[in-house]
C-alpha cells in the first residue's frame, strides 16, 4: 500500500472513505509504514498501540454497518494524542518519570468523543514533561526532532503530535496549548494548530498543567481538518465546571454583500526581537488578505508587551498547585527513604525534570505569604487589564494578527541552557492564554536557515467563541 495515502488531508481521506475508495486499515497500515521509517529519527511517539490495525478493521466494520450518509467523517482516521490526555487502559506519564507506569482508567472527555466518532488512536506522542517548554527538549525520554530539519526543535509542548502530522505518521493530532503549546510547534513544523476559547473543549481528563490556561486543541494539516477536528471535541461537558457552550458567530464569505472585515495589526510589539525574514513573510501574508478584501489596520495593545511577564508568574503558581498530587502515594513510581518526608522529597526531587521543578519552585515562591501580593496579586490585575484590551479592540476589528513565534525552529540545545531565551518564544502567544481568546497558526511560508527552507506561521485570535472567524480568516491564508 502506497505511503502516499497517509499524505492525505483527513476531509479527503474522510471523502475516500466514504465512497469506498480506500479503507480504514489502508490508511492505518500507510501511517505505520512511516513511524517505522521516520520515527526511529524523529521521535515523535512514546507509544505506538499494538492494536491499531485491529481499531481500523472495526471502523471498517461500523462503516460497512452505517445507512447512507450516518458514519461520521472521522470514521477510521488515524489520530495521534498527546501523552497527557487518558485513554482508559493504556498509558499516560505526561512524559515524566514520576508518572512511569500510571495507566488511565477511564477516558477524557475529547477522547470519549472521539471514540464515539471512530477514531483510529495512533499512539501516544512525546512532549515537554508536563507540557513544560516549547521545544519537547524537557521530555524524560528524550527530544522529537523537526521533519524539516531533524538538528532542529519541532517547537513544544505538543511537539510529538505536530511532528507526526508533518512527517504523515498521522493524519491528524490533539495536543494542549497552555502558553502556545499547540500553535508553536504548529508554526515550527509547518501545520494548523488551534488553540479553542477557553472553556469551548473541555479539559476533564487532561493531566493539568495551568488549570485556567490550559486548552486542548487539533493540529492538522489544513484549516477544514482543525474544524473538524475542533466541531468533534468541542461543547458543554458537565464533568469540567469550566465547560462552555459557544455557539460561535459567522463570516459570510460569499462574494454577495460581503461583510467588510477589519484586522487589527499590533505592529508596536514586533519593532525588536522579530527575524526581518519572518516579518516580510508576515508582510507578504497580510497583502494576500487585503486582495481578498480584507482590510489591515494599526492597533495598540499597551499590556500585550507584559504579557509574557504576567504569563510566567500566573502558570508556574498553578503548575506548583497542580503538581503538588504527584507525591509517590497515589501515582506513579515511589521511591522509599527512611521517613515520610524523604519518600516525598526522594520521589520529587529524582521524579520530575529540572523545568519542572524550576516551575514548581517559582510557582511555590510567587504564592508565598510574602510575596503573593507583590508577585501573583499583581499579574492577576495585569491579566485582567490585559483582556480588558483585547475585548476592546476585538469590539473594533474582527481578529488581530501577529507572526505566531518570533523565529523560525531553533536548534536542538540551543537554548535550554538560556531557560529565558526559551520563554521569549512565547511571547506571542501567551496573550490568548491569559485572555481566554481563542488562537490559529496558518503556515505563511518559510524562510532559508543554513541552506533548509523552515516553516513560520501567521496567528490570528478573534473574540471569544469565535473560531468561525479563525477558519475564515486561515483559509484565505491557504
Amino acid at each position: 500500500m502506497s505511503n502516499d495515502l497517509a499524505a492525505l488531508s483527513i476531509t479527503t481521506a474522510a471523502k475516500k472513505l466514504a465512497a469506498k475508495e480506500i479503507s480504514a486499515v489502508e490508511l492505518a497500515r500507510a501511517c505505520i509504514a512511516n513511524i517505522e521509517k521516520k520515527d526511529p529519527l524523529l521521535h515523535a511517539y512514546l507509544e505506538v498501540f499494538a492494536d491499531v490495525i485491529a481499531q481500523a478493521e472495526m471502523a471498517d466494520k461500523r462503516r460497512a454497518s452505517a445507512g447512507r450518509g450516518e458514519a461520521h467523517p472521522l470514521l477510521g482516521i488515524p489520530l495521534a494524542l498527546k501523552d497527557n490526555i487518558l485513554i482508559e487502559g493504556r498509558r499516560a506519564g505526561a512524559a515524566s518519570k514520576i508518572l512511569e507506569g500510571y495507566v488511565a482508567t477511564y477516558d477524557a472527555t475529547v477522547t470519549a468523543k472521539l471514540k464515539k466518532a471512530g477514531i483510529v488512536f495512533m499512539g501516544r506522542t512525546n512532549m515537554d514533561e508536563f507540557a513544560h517548554g516549547s521545544s519537547t527538549e524537557n521530555s524524560a525520554y528524550g527530544p522529537t526532532k523537526n521533519p524539516h530539519d531533524k538538528t532542529r526543535v519541532p517547537g513544544g509542548s505538543s511537539g510529538g503530535s505536530a511532528a507526526a502530522v508533518a512527517a504523515d505518521m498521522a493524519l491528524g493530532a490533539l495536543g494542549t496549548d497552555t502558553g502556545g503549546s499547540i500553535r508553536e510547534p504548529a508554526s515550527f513544523c509547518g501545520i494548523v494548530g488551534l488553540k479553542p476559547t477557553y472553556g469551548a473543549v473541555s479539559r476533564f481528563g487532561l493531566i493539568a498543567m495551568g488549570s485556567s490556561l490550559d486548552q486542548a486543541g487539533p493540529l492538522a494539516k489544513t484549516v477544514a481538518d482543525a474544524e473538524l477536528l475542533f466541531g468533534t471535541i468541542r461543547g458543554k461537558d458537565p464533568l469540567d465546571s469550566t465547560s462552555i457552550d459557544f455557539q460561535g458567530s459567522t463570516l459570510d464569505q460569499g462574494s454577495q454583500g460581503q461583510t467588510f472585515k477589519k484586522i487589527g495589526v499590533p505592529w508596536e510589539l514586533f519593532k525588536t526581537g522579530v527575524d526581518k525574514d519572518v516579518l516580510e513573510n508576515f508582510s507578504a501574508a497580510l497583502k494576500k488578505l487585503e486582495t481578498q478584501g480584507f482590510e489591515t489596520v494599526d492597533i495598540a495593545l499597551p499590556s500585550a508587551g507584559l504579557a509574557l511577564a504576567v504569563y510566567y508568574i500566573v502558570m508556574p503558581a498553578e503548575v506548583s498547585s497542580n503538581l503538588a498530587r504527584f507525591d509517590g502515594v497515589r501515582y506513579g513510581l515511589p521511591h522509599k527513604g527512611a521517613t515520610q518526608w524523604e519518600d516525598y522529597a526522594k520521589t520529587r526531587g529524582e521524579g520530575f525534570g529540572v523545568e519542572a521543578r524550576r516551575r514548581i519552585i517559582l510557582g511555590t515562591y510567587v504564592l508565598s505569604s510574602g510575596y503573593y501580593d507583590a508577585y501573583y496579586g499583581k499579574a492577576t490585575a495585569a491579566r485582567a487589564q490585559l483582556t480588558r484590551e483585547v475585548a476592546g479592540v476585538l469590539n473594533s476589528v474582527d481578529a488581530i494578527a501577529m507572526p505566531t513565534t518570533p523565529t523560525p525552529a531553533s536548534r536542538l540545545g540551543e537554548k535550554t541552557a538560556d531557560p529565558l531565551s526559551m520563554y521569549l518564544l512565547d511571547i506571542f502567544t501567551v496573550t490568548a492564554n491569559l485572555t481566554g481568546n481563542p488562537a490559529i497558526s496558518v503556515p505563511m511560508g518559510t524562510v532559508a536557515r543554513e541552506g533548509k527552507d523552515l516553516p513560520v506561521g501567521i496567528q490570528f485570535i478573534a473574540a471569544q467563541g469565535d473560531e468561525k472567524t479563525l477558519f475564515a480568516l486561515g483559509k484565505a491564508v491557504e
